[in-house]
């Protein structure tokens, strides 16, 4: 699941300005090999892709079927080892990754419906997982964004 945040986290804003961490040939390779891939230039195309769509679905914008083409020719085949079942992802090297992270996505909506999120500071373009047991998590980051939204409201209340 770190490898899905870390994808749909990896266009944030800094300080206003937009910082893709898959938009510099050389940046973007050294990305995809941190996260299993191999760091080719169709691989980054294809990450590039499945981020802005993935973005997209999460957010409620695209249905999760605009996944599917993202899918084609993807097989898994289970396998029978020493500790019991092993499901094996084949598709080409170049699709790993991007493949990797749609499964990820996959297995976090079945697994906690609802809690893979954008964060609820406007001016924040972050995911967050909440893994609270109320579910109410809003924020990438309590310190940095949770921290701005109520020192929002208590300026706007004290005004």
């Amino acid at each position: 699941m770190n490898t899905l945040l870390d994808l749909l986290n990896s266009r944030p804003l800094v300080d206003g300005e937009e910082q893709d961490a898959l938009g510099d040939p050389t940046e973007g390779r050294r990305w995809a090999r941190e996260h299993g891939g191999e760091g080719s230039l169709a691989e980054l195309a294809l990450l590039r892709e499945t981020r802005d769509i993935l973005q997209d679905v999460v957010r409620g914008e695209r249905p999760p079927a605009a996944l599917g083409p993202l899918l084609k020719g993807v097989r898994r085949i289970p396998e029978i080892t020493s500790d019991g079942l092993r499901w094996t992802v084949e598709t080409p090297p170049h699709a790993r990754a991007a493949v990797e992270a749609v499964l990820a996505w996959a297995a976090t909506e079945e697994q906690l419906p609802g809690r893979l999120r954008p964060c609820a500071n406007d001016e924040c373009r972050l995911f967050l997982l909440d893994r609270s047991r109320a579910n109410r998590a809003r924020w990438c980051s309590m310190a940095v964004c949770g921290n701005r939204e109520k020192a929002r409201r208590h300026y706007e209340r004290t005004r």
